[in-house]
């Protein structure tokens, strides 16, 4: 793929420590490209990735992570996304577990990572822990990600109740994260209908975006402070992206602010806006 200055989506992203004191050990990257020297395609890859460590070595993970990822995206041709997204997260893990045996102060350390690829108008999703992904369409807000939590194993199992999840003492027990002696499984279910089996969600990589449709990637300390359709109503109800994803965070700190919170916004653009090439315009509608 070719870097572009240019992305064909809308875009903000914020990544603030909290109010807690502790450091910011969030990490996101957002890039966009074109597909080929002679193939104009655009493409806009997002990522973030939520450090896990003592000291700075959680920071230290989520750097790592963020980096490996976006490398390894950008310099594939785009052709097997799902292929090159695992390939890239198992990089980027070994990366992490490699960095972490060589110093004492970062054994340990590691990290989730949430990434969002939209090569023309098509969605591909790929995660490792609990920073999350969403879908917002018209009036509805979708989790297409799955917590590998404790509580959401417990949940699945019917150990504990939807109500209970949220203030279980094993809320932030993470079961899946990079940087572990073995490659962590990445996720590629991008869950459309909460119906839907996992076959089903599998099925759904590539899925096609509409003009208008937004895509937030975030991590936890917003998740943990900020209901869904509060996030819904947030992001719908105001001008910008850049508004929303300031009154998202800033939300998240009136409400105790106790993790670090980071937001990516990615939006269609709508069929009326006024592009800047006449070939994007084109598939957004379809010609």
């Amino acid at each position: 793929m070719i870097r572009t200055t240019l992305a064909h989506l809308h875009i903000a992203a914020l990544s603030h420590a909290g109010i807690s004191g502790k450091n910011n050990e969030d990490r996101y990257a957002v890039s966009s490209f074109q597909l080929g020297k002679d193939d104009p395609r655009p493409s806009t890859f997002a990522v973030v990735a939520d450090g896990i460590g003592g000291h700075r070595a959680g920071e230290v993970a989520a750097e790592l992570a963020v980096n490996y990822i976006s490398m390894h995206v950008a310099e594939s041709n785009a052709r097997k996304p799902i292929k090159i997204l695992e390939n890239a997260i198992h990089d980027a893990s070994q990366a992490i577990a490699s960095h972490s045996a060589g110093k004492a102060e970062e054994h340990g350390m590691g990290a989730t990572c949430a990434c969002v690829w939209v090569i023309e108008n098509k969605l591909y999703t790929a995660y490792v822990g609990d920073s999350r992904i969403y879908l917002l369409r018209g009036k509805y807000i979708q989790q297409l990600t799955i917590d590998h939590t404790w509580v959401q194993e417990a949940y699945e199992k019917g150990i504990i109740t939807a109500d209970q999840m949220r203030d279980h003492p094993n809320v932030h027990v993470i079961r899946r994260h990079l940087g572990g002696v073995r490659l962590p499984e990445v996720d590629f279910r991008l869950r459309i209908d909460n119906e839907e089996t996992d076959e089903e969600s599998l099925n759904n990589q590539g899925f096609h975006l509409h003009p208008g449709d937004t895509v937030l990637i975030c991590t936890d300390g917003l998740t943990d402070l900020v209901w869904d359709d509060e996030i819904r109503e947030i992001i719908r109800g105001k001008r910008d992206l850049k508004t929303a994803a300031e009154t998202l965070v800033n939300l998240a700190n009136e409400r105790g602010g106790h993790d670090n919170i980071s937001v990516v916004l990615l939006a269609m653009p709508r069929v009326e806006e006024t592009l800047p090439r006449k070939g994007i315009l084109g598939w957004l509608t379809g010609e």
